[in-house]
């Protein structure tokens, strides 16, 4: 087989997750597209490769809402089995933007993780299949509260999991927006304290954010820069090269007193729907303006 066949299965992928949102936000009239498009390859490149999750089986259905945390609720549960059940080798993964969620639930279904029909039960009443991702969704594991706090609690278990010697690396996947919270910053520092290199964090710079493009709510550039002076290492790639993505990452494994990581990928939010730029710079989340415009992206659907 071919060295580089797995990058054909990330772009197959990749372009099912951004139909699969599309035919999603038609039937829902509205929904995160622009993330799909530019965090596509990012997500199905970190589930069919980079990441090394415990197996799950046959895909999973999602279970209804279990209830809120508490003593005496035996039936708790959280996102976090639908990346399988990590042991002391296996990666764990945390996602930090909660409204990408829409795109990690089509790429559990394209890595074979979670049952097509789960989709059907999004935004229900008693599921667990939010719109806002929270710790009982699929493929999650904490809730993130405002942008910004998930980075600190990956860093807390990314620090349990080398003081208990596992050898499983901590993943976080994070929007470029949220290098606007001061937050962030102190997780950056107290991880760089601590040296986690098990701690890997990927970006999607697809610079925009609900107000519009970030660099026109608060500018976070030059971003490898400024994360570099907080004590970790930074590399910038194309966030729709997979290889890229894949080499970057696979470095790891480096000496106990190296530094964590930050990726930063650049991406473009109208990837593989151009017809989505008309839009700019109000990207954040997809409406129709009108029967047409609707017309227009059913039109667009069917092209992809």
């Amino acid at each position: 087989m071919p060295h580089n066949d797995w990058t054909a299965d990330v772009r197959r992928a990749a372009g099912q997750i951004r139909r699969r949102v599309l035919e999603h936000t038609l039937q829902h009239d509205g929904g995160y597209m622009s993330q799909a498009c530019s965090s596509a390859e990012i997500l199905a490149t970190l589930y069919l490769k980079s990441m090394n999750l415990a197996a799950v089986g046959s895909p999973l259905m999602p279970r209804p809402f279990p209830g809120t945390p508490k003593a005496g609720n035996n039936g708790y549960f959280t996102g976090a089995e639908f990346n399988g059940r990590a042991e002391a080798h296996h990666d764990r993964f945390i996602l930090s933007p909660a409204h990408y969620a829409l795109v990690v639930y089509t790429a559990l279904i394209e890595a074979g993780r979670m049952d097509p029909c789960g989709l059907d039960l999004f935004n229900q009443d008693g599921s667990s299949v939010e719109m806002i991702g929270a710790e009982h969704s699929p493929g999650c594991e904490v809730t993130c509260g405002s942008l910004g706090q998930a980075l600190s609690q990956a860093a807390g278990i990314a620090l349990a999991r080398r003081l208990r010697g596992d050898t499983g690396r901590v993943w976080v996947f994070m929007s470029d927006g949220e290098f606007q919270i001061g937050q962030t910053w102190e997780a950056l520092q107290a991880a760089a304290h601590h040296r986690l290199n098990n701690l890997v964090v990927v970006v999607d710079v697809n610079r925009q954010q609900c107000d519009g493009t970030v660099e026109s709510v608060m500018t976070i550039e030059p971003l490898e820069k400024r994360i570099m002076a907080f004590g970790w290492d930074a590399a910038r790639i194309d966030g729709h090269n997979p290889q890229a993505l894949q080499s970057v990452t696979k470095a790891l494994g480096r000496p106990i007193d190296a530094r964590p990581l930050v990726v930063l990928c650049d991406t473009d939010p109208c990837r593989g729907l151009e017809l989505l730029r008309r839009n700019a710079p109000r990207l954040h989340y997809l409406r129709f303006s009108s029967g047409a415009d609707r017309q227009a992206y059913v039109q667009a659907l069917e092209a992809l």
